[in-house]
């Protein structure tokens, strides 16, 4: 599967015991490693009020990481739009690649600090039969959000994200707008043009990430921009969106067709044990997120046992949990092989959260190995 490019999404985790700085060095010290073992590109996530997670501020994070790698791309994976203006996103990236020129991936999504809601879906002809889609690929049941949707502490992130009585621009119009200030062809309703110094003409690959056949499926396809569909936060919609991105694709002058990328959450190791041992913690950690408290530092294997679970509990997770890669190098390849085949994927980009730093590193290490001697 070596045609296949990998490719790596940090949320900059913080470790029970550690720090942010210290999620920070092992961030940008992963990248240094996955440049060296052939990862094509390193995304950052942005999040906010989640105190096991220090991945604020993609800009910041990559000029940071640009200047300790050499070759890896690097992007957002992705650049909450929903708090933010054309403008300055354009600004940020023009100020990167300034430097780094042809390095950059700018990857913009919705959020705006609101919960994810019901998502606008489309039918899709790809068969889920049992749960499973044609190859057998685990396709779980949709998760709701609704009990996030009056959370004070969602409503809170959302008022300290915007400015006093701000309402985000319309999503679709305000890519319209990055992609003509990144071209230079911006010009406002009375005719105004605009010229970003630095950022227009910057040689950044624009993606829109998307969990779902809906408006960023669209928007992405209408206008001839890359996707990356969301496996690992949402599992049961990920067929619809790359059907649906394809549905509307149109041709671009920086794309001729649909160009698509899956994340998927992994965890590698020498064996099935071992693995299993590692990824204990993924459980109580998705659970903190799904419950409005907000990411709270990834716990060890042993803080992770003491937690007492409840039939609540698990259903917030099951999904994740269920579609997880956990295993041995040949097991997870497998694993993503499927995931790849069933979605048609371009590229597949990989998440991994272990608690220890040298356990996460060498679990991209021991999937690039195997990947790589794949056909």
């Amino acid at each position: 599967m070596s045609d296949i490019p990998l490719g790596v999404l940090d949320l900059v985790p913080i470790s029970s015991g550690s720090t942010a700085a210290d999620a920070l060095r092992n961030s940008i010290d992963l990248a240094r490693q996955t440049e060296r073992f052939g990862y094509a590109r390193y995304w950052f996530a942005e999040h906010h009020l989640n105190p096991g997670v220090a991945g604020t501020s993609p800009a910041v994070v990559l000029a940071l990481t640009a200047a300790a790698t050499s070759t890896i791309r690097l992007g957002s994976g992705a650049v909450q739009l929903g708090h933010r203006t054309a403008l300055s996103t354009v600004e940020e990236f023009g100020l990167i690649d300034a430097l780094h020129p042809g390095r950059l991936d700018l990857g913009l999504g919705r959020s705006g600090g609101r919960p994810p809601g019901e998502r606008a879906t489309i039918a899709t002809a790809i068969p889920v039969v049992d749960g499973r889609a044609p190859n057998g690929l685990l396709i779980p049941p949709r998760f709701s959000f609704e009990h996030l949707l009056g959370s004070p502490r969602v409503a809170l992130q959302r008022k300290l994200l915007l400015l006093p009585n701000a309402e985000p621009q319309d999503y679709a119009e305000q890519i319209d707008d990055i992609l003509a200030l990144l071209a230079g062809t911006y010009r406002s309703p009375e005719g105004i043009e605009a010229h970003v110094v630095p950022g227009e003409g910057a040689d950044v690959e624009v993606w829109i990430l998307g969990s779902s056949g809906g408006q960023s499926a669209e928007t992405a396809g209408a206008r001839g921009v890359r996707f990356a569909a969301n496996y690992h936060v949402s599992p049961a919609t990920v067929l619809e969106a790359v059907e649906g991105y394809r549905s509307f694709f149109q041709p671009s002058e920086s794309l001729d067709k649909p160009y698509v990328t899956v994340s998927a959450d992994v965890v590698v190791a020498e064996d099935d044990a071992t693995a299993r041992e590692l990824a204990t913690g993924y459980g109580l950690w998705v659970r903190s997120i799904r419950t409005a408290e907000g990411a709270i530092p990834y716990p060890t294997p042993q803080e992770a046992r003491t937690h007492a679970w409840h039939d609540k509990d698990r259903a917030l997770v099951q999904d994740r949990l269920d579609t997880r890669f956990v295993g041995s190098p040949s097991r997870v390849a497998d694993q993503l092989e499927q995931l790849q085949q069933a979605t048609g994927a371009d590229e597949l980009l990989i998440t991994t959260i272990t608690h220890a730093h040298e356990d996460r590193v060498r679990s991209y290490e021991l999937l690039a190995q195997e990947w790589q001697r794949r056909p």
